[in-house]
């Protein structure tokens, strides 16, 4: 199945998927037959936090989510989407009514009905949950309305929405005790996946039983040959993660940094090497930030060799970043050459002049008494690259007069930064997401804390390119989100660095990563590994 957008490294909810399957691989080793009564252990780069499915922003989140929780629809390997907990659908403009399977059940025992599914929606769209995925994974003014006599359920939007029915793949299904007491959720779960959750260390580790009776798997999934036991450690230094699967410790993990190339040369790993979201960085364009003049965002873009950037934050791993969406695409096209401002040191030198940041006796620029100063905000868990990456911006930065403060963060905090404090003048935040339509909330609309907006965006090209491609089919569409996307780099609201790529690595067992996450329904102990 695939995973919801998400905050990857955050990584902007994550691993995604969209109209066309994402980015899959499979990795592993061993021979024989799948051994069934085994634990396999997989490494976490940071611990999920709240595990509360409408909260779920952090892509890690959504990995640990994936194991206990089922969507309505998923996705085959040829991009097509495909059963899962809704057997059949019918797709209109503005809805989408899906009928959903008889069999499935909840962790608990309970039945899964139309009415969980409702419920799971509407609650996101409820303003008070102040859920972080509405207007994401579910589409701003998305109602349910279920009917479980005839055992459908219909999502409908006030508008027609281009990808109405690729985003019920979005959606982790709660149901049975979970549904009326959401407060259950914050460290255990209550979902119709292919695991429930046994036991849960924060920042150590996550453990999950499989559900034998699982039948009801995307594409006709099930738990026959699942391992009995997932283990999924937290292990936040990937140099760490390299020695325990190295020494067998652990049966899979993802690696961003150095580390990758020790782990590829090690007897008995089978890896594969695959693209996963966009080094990027964003400007907080609150009213009282540097950052809100777009002169001085132009500027400050201009004053960094992105092309080096790439290089660095990547360690050398990483491809052009051609736009926002994992491949394969539901909208071709490359986004991003010629629309981000070109390396000009000089010209970004007279552009802070000409907005009125004058150099200072100690070579920091003031306007109005206020010092340019930029906090930079970069997560900690993505390896040495981001680490130089950020020193490489804060020098660069510095040579143009700015005052730079670099701050590195784990995961939680990031998340806390982005959707509470707006303590950030700047922040490293990779996106992985493979819907045009996922990035809208987080690019426009209401700011944190009230929205997603985390960064203050305020793109009325962007605003309106976007609300035409959405009310076009996908396919009709697609000119209009390819131009929106071009928008935000022109006003550079969000730079494009580099996209990324991890190295999926496996021993003792087999399994498939798609955009960047591990497959629950994929997982395979076998014998000699």
């Amino acid at each position: 199945m695939r995973k919801p957008a998400a905050l990857v490294a955050l990584a902007l909810l994550a691993a995604a998927c969209g109209g066309t399957a994402g980015t899959e691989t499979s990795t592993g080793s061993g021979t024989g037959a799948p051994v069934t009564g085994g634990t396999f252990s997989f490494a976490l780069s940071a611990d999920p936090g709240v595990l509360d499915p409408a909260m779920g922003v952090l892509s890690v989140t959504n990995q640990v989510l994936a194991f206990a929780y089922d969507t309505l629809v998923g996705v085959g390997a040829d991009g097509r989407i495909v059963p899962a907990l809704a057997e059949k659908w019918q797709v209109k403009p503005d809805s989408v009514t899906f009928t959903l399977r008889k069999d499935a059940t909840c962790s608990d025992g309970a039945k899964l009905t139309p009415s969980d599914v409702a419920e799971n929606v509407n609650h996101i769209a409820d303003p008070a949950t102040k859920s972080p995925i509405y207007g994401v994974l579910v589409p701003t003014g998305m109602k349910a309305k279920a009917d479980d006599a005839a055992g459908t359920v219909t999502l409908s939007t006030p508008e027609p929405f281009s990808f109405i029915l690729e985003s019920a793949e979005q959606m982790f299904i709660v149901c049975g005790k979970g549904v009326k007491d959401r407060s259950l959720l914050a460290h255990a779960t209550s979902g119709s996946g292919p695991y429930r959750l046994t036991e849960s260390v924060s920042g150590d580790h996550y453990t999950f039983k499989v559900r034998r009776e699982y039948v009801w798997g995307p594409g006709g999934a099930t738990a026959k040959d699942l391992p009995e036991t997932v283990t999924l450690k937290v292990v936040p230094n990937e140099q760490t993660a390299a020695n325990l699967l190295v020494a067998g410790t652990l049966n899979g993990a993802t690696f961003y940094g150095p580390d990758r190339a020790r782990v590829a040369a090690a007897p008995g790993v089978v890896k594969s090497e695959l693209p996963y979201g966009n080094g990027q960085f964003f400007y907080h364009q609150g009213d009282d930030r540097p950052a809100h003049d777009p002169a001085v965002r132009k500027a400050l873009t201009q004053a960094v060799n992105l092309k080096e950037l790439s290089g660095i934050a990547a360690s050398g791993t990483g491809r052009p970043a051609t736009g926002l969406v994992l491949d394969p695409r539901p909208c071709q096209g490359d986004t991003v050459t010629g629309h981000v401002p070109a390396n000009d040191p000089a010209a970004a030198a007279a552009a802070l002049d000409a907005a009125g940041w004058r150099a200072g006796a100690d070579g920091v620029r003031v306007k109005d008494g206020k010092r340019l100063t930029l906090r930079f905000v970069y997560p900690t868990t993505r390896g040495s690259g981001v680490q130089a990456a950020a020193e490489y911006l804060g020098a660069a930065w510095k040579k143009a007069g700015v005052e730079v403060k670099l701050n590195g963060i784990i995961d939680a905090k990031l998340a806390e930064s982005l959707n509470v404090t707006q303590d950030w003048d700047a922040i490293w935040l990779p996106i992985a997401v493979t819907l045009p339509s996922q990035l809208v909330g987080f690019l426009s609309g209401p700011a944190a804390p009230k929205g997603a907006n985390f960064a203050h965006l305020s793109n009325s090209r962007y605003t309106s390119l976007v609300t035409q491609a959405s009310g076009k089919p996908a396919a009709e569409g697609c000119e209009l989100w390819l131009e929106a996307e071009s928008a935000l780099f022109e006003n550079a609201d969000l730079v494009p660095v580099v996209e990324n790529t991890i190295l999926a690595a496996g021993k003792g067992g087999t399994f498939r990563i798609m955009a960047g996450d591990l497959v629950p329904t994929s997982i395979r102990l076998t014998q000699g590994g």
